[in-house]
């Protein structure tokens, strides 16, 4: 598996709007657009940073893994996406070493995006996504 760069880290909020005021305004990070990505009952906000990104989740539907999350654990850093050259390739090798994943195939995320998720279980603790640009 190659892994290129931390693509982004996602933060569940309860309202993007209210985020942005502290991302923008505090450190003057500006908001690069919008999705909402309707299966994923969620509306993002990407920030970049150099090769990076700040991604701002809002449920937009209390059955959101978002709003469970917000709900559970209130708001904060959901999970960490890292970005691989080939997203297949990366699943199948971790399927090889027995690494539980969420995602068997990979799926279309924000900002056209394929994505896919390794369970918490394996990565100690944390929602890692992996991520093909």
């Amino acid at each position: 598996m190659n892994t290129t760069v931390i693509d982004h880290i996602g933060i569940a909020v309860r309202d993007i709007d209210e985020a942005l005021k502290f991302w923008e305004t505090s450190l003057g990070i500006k908001c690069a657009g919008r999705e909402t990505v309707e299966d994923q009952k969620v509306t993002t906000a990407f920030l970049p940073i150099k090769d990076s990104e700040i991604e701002l989740l809002e449920a937009t539907s209390e059955e959101s893994p978002i709003a469970k999350f917000i709900e559970k654990k209130g708001e904060g850093i959901h999970h960490l996406a890292i970005r691989v050259d080939n997203l297949e390739a990366a699943l199948d090798d971790l399927r090889a070493n027995g690494i539980k994943l969420i995602d068997e195939k990979p799926r279309k995320g924000a900002g056209g995006a394929m994505i896919a998720f390794i369970h918490p279980k394996a990565t100690g603790g944390i929602l890692l996504e992996l991520s093909q640009r």
